[in-house]
């Protein structure tokens, strides 16, 4: 068996990091649920096996969704990923192309050139020794490429990038020396004994011309497996441990493990496939229309990671999900920010939270739930109960009198255990009416409501539902003079993906006008989030008028949005009126006749959940 003390720190290093992901995947594994547990079990034996191998290759050799934004970027990651990924795979084939019958250890095909200085006579040695050189290359120009993201990220298009820890650094400098030290092993070994090729030969010759090559050909192996054994052993407590956990979290999220609303094994996986690359940085707007630059995604994934929250930056983010959209992981970022603030904030229920009489319960076909910040914009609800009354829709106002939330802003708080009281009450009285429809005004309630109730009815937030009563004719809408942009709420596109019905109901009232780049998953918050407790007043204000500003340049006379929130954070800084998709359709309507009120059979008084205080 072939073998020379200086393999000895790749060998170690690759022992270590291979002995360390076991034991920290089958930790992973054995603390999943029994459900989880039995999902893996199958989805190694079906279909979903091949699909996530599609993603890896795609995603975590080829960086398809970084390419897709940003061409640079995403070669630098790939000619990485890729180019290492191709050295391998074919230094192996070669070396049993060599030698088909000998039993080499692993370290063989990564020190092929040193065990096997001049292979001439082998066959294909041309082929495989240039295009191990061609690769190597491509590999180099990659550690160029990512050098100069170091030090000048804009030539990338980024205004800034991810600060390093020890470990961090550590790794990075050991990956960055790993593939310029290769090409001086083989280049040196070259020089002294032949066997290299355009570019491990020319290298080879100049270096030859001014060192004395068999001196310096054995130390360049040795610095090349201690490159390569530092990176191994620094790995698992860098940034760069996502590469091997990436392929873990593709398999995972193919089988059908999601985030739940506890940190579990696959919020663990998350957190460790964070690359930390940067992309989310620029993405979001408290950084660039806030100034704020400390409570970004990739900062707070780190700060979870490594034990080191601060309840001030966790609690400092709009939760628009701009940073989620934009991530080539895709990683829940959102989830894990709530199970955070429930590990920060909730555990035991507030005393204060308590059950009181807020409604009586009507038998109706729809439920229609305002949400808090409608009742905080009543021209939103005012618009809506003129629509029921035009349609002649049987419909029962369920949060009219107030006292009854979702429950989203006690999750944003994190206070789970209290959101879940909520929702288990309120899901009862909804059930209790009979009703086949529950229609809201407020994305956020509309997201709770979809995700987290459980309920068997359709859900339809109200741009959805008045597109329908236009299209079946319950109600018929006159064209209004002027041109609307539109902006996408953050939780009605990018979360939950309604993108067409709004623009089909704005285009049946009047002209409609283009958002430019930032409209659907590239959409803009207003800067009002529920799920910022942090933010000054002045910060609030900032996003939002920069978020105006972008959506208006086009020269739109009105800004339309579909979210309460949204109507009144803008309608603090616009100098275009800002107004609901509701209240359009409202002053459209032709009222050819006036419909009664439907009368419906009450119920006795039933019991809602009320929260009693600030949370």
């Amino acid at each position: 068996m072939k073998f020379d003390l200086f393999v000895l720190p790749f060998t170690l290093g690759l022992i270590f990091l291979l002995g360390y992901l076991t034991v920290k995947y089958t930790r992973w594994y054995f603390r999943q649920d029994k459900s989880d547990r039995q999902k893996v079990r199958n989805g190694f034996l079906s279909l979903k096996f091949m699909s996530a191998l599609r993603e890896i290759f795609l995603e975590s050799l080829l960086h398809r969704r970084i390419f897709m934004k940003n061409r640079l970027l995403g070669f630098m990651h790939m000619s990485l990923a890729f180019g290492w990924f191709l050295l391998i795979a074919i230094g192996n084939l070669e070396s049993r192309v060599y030698e088909p019958t000998a039993a080499n250890p692993p370290y063989v095909p990564i020190f092929f050139k040193f065990f096997h200085a001049n292979p001439g006579t082998f066959p294909l040695h041309r082929v495989f020794s240039f295009t191990m050189d061609l690769l190597l290359l491509f590999v180099l120009v990659g550690v160029i490429l990512a050098f100069v993201k170091r030090v000048y990220s804009r030539a990338y298009g980024m205004k800034r990038t991810t600060r390093l820890m020890l470990g961090d650094r550590l790794a990075l400098t050991s990956l960055w020396l790993i593939f310029p030290l290769r090409l001086l092993a083989e280049s040196f070994t070259s020089a002294a004994y032949g066997g290299g090729d355009f570019l491990t030969g020319s290298t080879g010759n100049l270096l030859g011309s001014v060192f004395p090559a068999e001196s310096f050909c054995y130390p360049a192996w040795w610095a090349y497996s201690l490159a390569l054994g530092t990176f191994f052993v620094a790995l698992p407590f860098s940034r760069y441990m996502h590469i091997p956990t990436e392929v873990v979290l593709i398999f995972s999220r193919h089988f059908g493990l999601t985030e739940k609303s506890k940190r579990t094994s696959f919020t663990e996986i998350e957190i460790n496939s964070c690359s930390r690359c940067g992309i989310c940085l620029d993405t979001c707007q408290m950084a660039f229309a806030g100034g704020i630059n400390t409570i970004q995604s990739a900062y707070q994934l780190k700060a979870i990671r490594y034990h080191n929250i601060q309840p001030g930056e966790s609690f400092n983010c709009l939760m628009c999900g701009r940073c989620e959209s934009t991530c080539p992981v895709g990683i829940d970022i959102s989830s894990i920010r709530m199970i955070t603030r429930n590990e920060l904030n909730g555990r035991t229920p507030d005393p204060s939270f308590t059950r009181k009489p807020v409604s009586l319960v009507n038998q109706a076909d729809v439920i229609y739930f305002a949400g808090c910040m409608t009742h905080q914009t009543p021209a939103i609800k005012k618009a809506m109960q003129t629509v029921f009354k035009e349609a002649d829709v049987n419909v029962w106002f369920m949060d009219e009198a107030g006292g009854i939330c979702c429950g989203r802003p006690m999750m944003l708080a994190g206070h789970r255990e209290q959101a879940d009281l909520m929702i288990e009450k309120n899901r009862s009285l909804m059930l209790e009416s009979g009703a086949k429809t529950l229609v809201t005004s407020c994305p956020i309630c509309y997201k709770v409501f979809a995700k987290e109730y459980n309920l068997d009815i359709r859900i339809l937030h109200h741009t959805e539902y008045l597109l329908e009563l236009a299209n079946t004719r319950k109600i018929k809408l006159e064209s209004l003079a002027g041109t609307a942009v539109y902006h996408d709420p953050c939780e009605l596109s990018r979360d939950i993906r309604i993108y067409k019905e709004p623009r089909m109901l704005l285009g049946k009232i009047m002209k409609l006008a283009g958002t430019g780049e930032f409209e659907k998953d590239n959409t803009l918050c207003c800067g009002n989030s529920l799920a910022n407790f942090s933010a000054s007043n002045e910060v609030r204000l900032s996003v939002a008028r920069d978020a105006v500003e972008k959506l208006t340049a086009g020269g739109a006379q009105y800004l339309v949005t579909s979210c309460p929130m949204c109507k009144k954070a803008f309608e603090k800084v616009s100098d275009v009126p800002v107004t609901d998709i509701a209240e359009l359709v409202s002053k459209a309507l032709h009222k050819h006749q006036a419909h009664p009120v439907t009368v419906v059979r009450k119920k006795e008084p039933s019991v809602a959940l009320e929260l009693h205080g600030s949370i």
